[in-house]
This record gives C-alpha cells, structure tokens and sequence, in this order.
C-alpha cells in the first residue's frame, strides 16, 4: 500500500460508517394506555418521527437506531396517564462536530396512536410525519422535512431547514420553514404559511389564506365559493393565483419589479389603470385579496 492510499482509508472508512444502515439492531418498544382525545407528546433530542392513527386503543411507540448500543447512550422515559403519555429521550453525553463522523447516533421513532389523539412532537433533528388523525397537531423539528396528511383538526408545523408538505387537512392549519418550499393541498379552514427560502404551492383551501416567502414563487388555488381573501407576498419570484369568479372580494394586486400584473377576472378596476398594478373589486367586493411581488409578475385567474 502506498502513502496515498493509507493516508486515504481512515476518511474513507468514516464515510463508509456514516453510510451504511443497520436497521434489524436493537429496539425499544412500549405499549402504553391512552384514552381516545388525550395527548401523545414526544420530545427527543434527535430523530426522525412517523405518527399513524389506528383504530386500536393503546399506543405503540417503536424507537430503533443504527447503533447497538443506543439505550445505554439516550435516556428515555415513558409517562402513562388515562389522558396523556409523554415519551422523552436525551442523550447522556454532549454532541461534538467529530461525533459525526465516528460517532453518530440516529433515532427513529414509529409511532401508532388512536386515532382521536392530540398529537405534540418536538425533536432535534429528522423528519416528521402524521397520517390518519382526528385530533389537533403541533409538530416542530430543528432539522427535516415535515409531511401530514388526512388530518382532522387544527395543524402547525415549523422546521428550521426542511421543506413541508400537507393534504386532506381540516382544520386551521399553519406551517412554516427556514429552508424550503411549501405545499398544501386540499384545506378546509384557515391557512398560513412561511418560508425563507422557497417555493408556495397551494391546491383547494376553503378559507382566508396568508402565504409569503423571500425567495420563490407562490401558486394559489382557492376553492370554489371561498371569498375569505388574504395576503400573497414574495421577495423574489412570481404570484400565480385563482378564485372563483363569483367570489366577491376587493383586490389590490402589484408588482414592484421584474413583470407586471394581469387578470382573467372580471375586476372593476378602481383609480389609474397601470401595468404594474390592479386594484379594484371583483363581484360586489368584501374581504381583501393582496397580491405583491418585489421581483416578479402577478397573474390572477379564475377558476
């Protein structure tokens, strides 16, 4: 073996580790009773979270890792009451940038509930999803993506660098992100939305809608009948939006660089007309709609 190649095998051996899974290791698992409409709350330093509601009445929770030895290196608790359980973890030693490479510890929590539970999960780091619920749901993650879908009840979501993706949500729902786009699809109640640095795709959402970002492009789809208005706002992208067109509904639509504003509508238009800008009312007016881009077109259509 030559220097070169010796000098190699260490950093290539680290990312060899890093790299390779080992899910069939140890795992903790915990049936505790919870009554239908209490709590589940989970709070890990680490670890990626899927919450799926079930018919059955206790609550499941799995937690595996790609180290054998993770129980001797987290601390997990487990509370059980008639209308709450909490599982916490926290690990024993300090985390260092070196653990990383030669030392990283990875969580992963599966997690079944019945389906009439609130749901509240905090972790570190790692994705989050929550399918087939019928109770409110706050979900915060410092790291990951976030998915929820067919939920019946209110929703907020944030994460620190991640994107977010939600369907079938009934309920108010409000998500936001530092680092990464956005979609919802199919709300029925009050939606709104943040990112720092990313796209807005919304798809069917019955009420008032506040959606911005600083820097992509935003697509909203009201649904039918749905005159609630709101705020769409980028720094940096386009605005793309439809209503019904029997909606009635002031609109103060502009741009103030990079494209201009059009519509579809039938907007009576109020004061100067100019490309850069339409305010007016559409049908007999009420709620506002605003629309504004600092660096990019507007374009409202109908249905």
């Amino acid at each position: 073996m030559n220097l070169r190649t010796a000098r190699a095998c260490p950093f290539a051996a680290a990312l060899l580790i890093c790299a390779i899974p080992t899910w069939a290791g140890p795992r903790v698992e915990k049936t505790l009773k919870l009554q239908p409409g209490g709590r589940f709350v989970l709070e890990s330093y680490e670890g990626s979270v899927t919450v799926t509601g079930s018919d059955q009445p206790d609550v499941s929770v799995v937690i595996t890792s790609n180290r054998s030895d993770f129980q001797s290196q987290v601390d997990f608790s487990f509370e059980e009451d008639p209308g709450m359980v909490r599982v916490r973890a926290f690990r024993y030693s300090s985390w260092h940038f070196f653990d990383f490479l030669f030392d990283y510890l990875w969580l992963h929590y599966e997690v079944r509930v019945p389906k009439a539970t609130v749901i509240e999960i905090k972790t570190g780091g790692g994705d989050i999803n929550a399918y087939s619920l019928t109770g409110r749901a706050d979900l915060k993650t410092l790291g990951g993506p976030i998915e929820v879908s067919h939920l019946t009840g209110d929703l907020r979501a944030f994460t620190s660098g991640g994107s977010i993706r939600v369907q079938r949500i009934q309920g108010d729902t409000e998500l936001e992100t530092y680092g990464g786009g956005i979609e919802a699809i199919s709300v029925d109640g009050r939606l709104k939305v943040h990112t720092s640095g990313g796209w807005v795709r919304i798809d069917g959402v019955t009420g008032r809608v506040d959606a911005s970002t600083w820097g992509g492009s935003i697509q909203a789809i009201f649904s039918k009948g749905n005159a609630r208005g709101g705020v769409l706002e980028t720094s940096g992208g386009s605005i793309y939006a439809k209503v019904d067109p029997a909606a009635n509904l002031d609109v103060d639509a502009s741009t103030s660089g990079g494209g201009g504003v059009s519509t579809g509508l039938p907007v009576r238009v109020a004061g100067a007309i100019s490309p850069h800008a339409v305010r007016g009312t559409l049908g007999s007016g009420g709620e506002l709609l605003r629309l504004h881009t600092s660096g990019g077109s507007v374009r409202l259509d109908a249905l």
